[in-house]
């Protein structure tokens, strides 16, 4: 094909969907040097792309659009890309690509309702949603376009990022020993007991590694960090709400060892290389496994059942016949919990940790 001078790659989904894309973003900006490579995301995703360096331009869009604004933001699109490339399936992201892209790439669904997608798209390829890595689901794309896939999920923080977690943290990241815990999902099907997280805390600080919790800004999760933190033994220090995605990331990467359910910091942790233990229960690994630093294998790093180990993270699932369920927990429905995780014990955790980070 014609090298790209413009290209556009549409992520318009949850925010970790959006860092899984930034294998697709190296192998693009690997193959053209001189490419604009732009980013279509929805509004308050961009953060987990802050200071890549792969990335021209980041786009946001909100997620709901009223019809007038709607056609606005596409009339700014049309045809400005010689390249657009989807990663997803959906009707909005392949219409956007139909719109902005002179050539367009993306993914469809194997299901004689979405044929029409395949019109709009110049070359494209079958989803799977089942035994497909999401990492490697998007690579796909770039087999499309017959260039070389790099296979690294990129995390990003400046010097910046780096001076502020410094001086927020009131210990020295580069020389204490810490361990990051991330106790928060979004959803509570992908939740561990709080107790559980209070016990490894303790079992922790017995090993000389402080702890150290994260998350997010939004009243609901800051208020539920903060319960385990007052359950936590003396040295504890609650970071929630006070950093950047980019500042966490640095963070992370400082830790001797991350914890955390299947959420964004976790592939961020596994990203950066720092041990990483992430606990699964309902999630289909096989598709949403945190991506091992240094895998570079176009076949899934993860199986479907059993706890797993593949470069510096352990893949830690709950107990059941039934597990991976793919459901929204127990009852079926975000808000309720999930037996397999509500049901990990402390000392599995423990025992991961103890063989990933040498600590005993």
């Amino acid at each position: 094909m014609n090298v790209p001078q413009r290209m556009l790659v549409i992520a318009t989904r949850r925010i970790g969907d959006v860092l899984l894309t930034t294998p697709l973003l190296r192998s693009l900006r690997q193959a053209w040097p001189q490419a604009e490579i732009d980013v279509l995301v929805f509004e308050h995703t961009e953060g987990v792309l802050s200071h890549n360096p792969d990335i021209s331009r980041i786009i946001t869009v909100p997620a709901r659009l009223g019809f007038w604004q709607h056609l606005s933001f596409v009339a700014r699109l049309f045809r400005r890309y010689d390249l657009a490339l989807s990663t997803l399936t959906g009707d909005r992201p392949t219409i956007y690509a139909w719109l902005a892209g002179k050539k367009r790439v993306g993914l469809v669904e194997d299901d004689s309702k979405q044929g029409w997608k395949q019109h709009l798209l110049s070359h494209w390829v079958t989803f799977d949603n089942l035994n497909t890595h999401t990492v490697l689901m998007n690579l796909k794309l770039a087999g499309l376009l017959g260039i070389e896939r790099s296979h690294e999920v990129v995390a990003s923080w400046n010097a910046s990022d780096e001076a502020h977690v410094a001086s927020n943290v009131p210990f020295d990241v580069r020389t204490e020993a810490f361990a990051v815990l991330h106790v928060y999902p979004k959803f509570a099907y992908k939740m561990w007991r709080q107790e559980n997280w209070a016990a490894l805390a303790c079992w922790l600080k017995g090993r000389g590694t402080r702890v150290v919790l994260t998350g997010g800004n939004f009243p609901d999760e800051m208020e539920y960090v903060d319960n385990i933190f007052r359950m936590l033994p003396d040295g504890a220090v609650n970071m929630a709400g006070k950093f950047s995605i980019a500042e966490s990331a640095f963070l992370v990467s400082r830790a001797r060892v991350y914890v955390g359910p299947d959420t964004m910091l976790t592939h961020v942790a596994a990203a950066t290389g720092t041990p990483t233990v992430a606990l699964f229960g309902p999630s289909n690994p096989v598709k949403w496994g945190p991506w091992p630093k240094g895998y570079t294998e176009d076949h899934n790093p993860w199986a479907m059942k059993g706890t797993q180990r593949v470069n510096n993270v352990v893949l830690l699932q709950g107990g059941g016949d039934c597990v991976p369920c793919m459901h929204e927990g127990c009852e079926r429905h975000i808000a309720s919990l999930s037996d397999c995780l509500q049901n990990l014990p402390v000392a599995s955790v423990i025992a991961e940790i103890q063989q990933l980070a040498g600590l005993k």
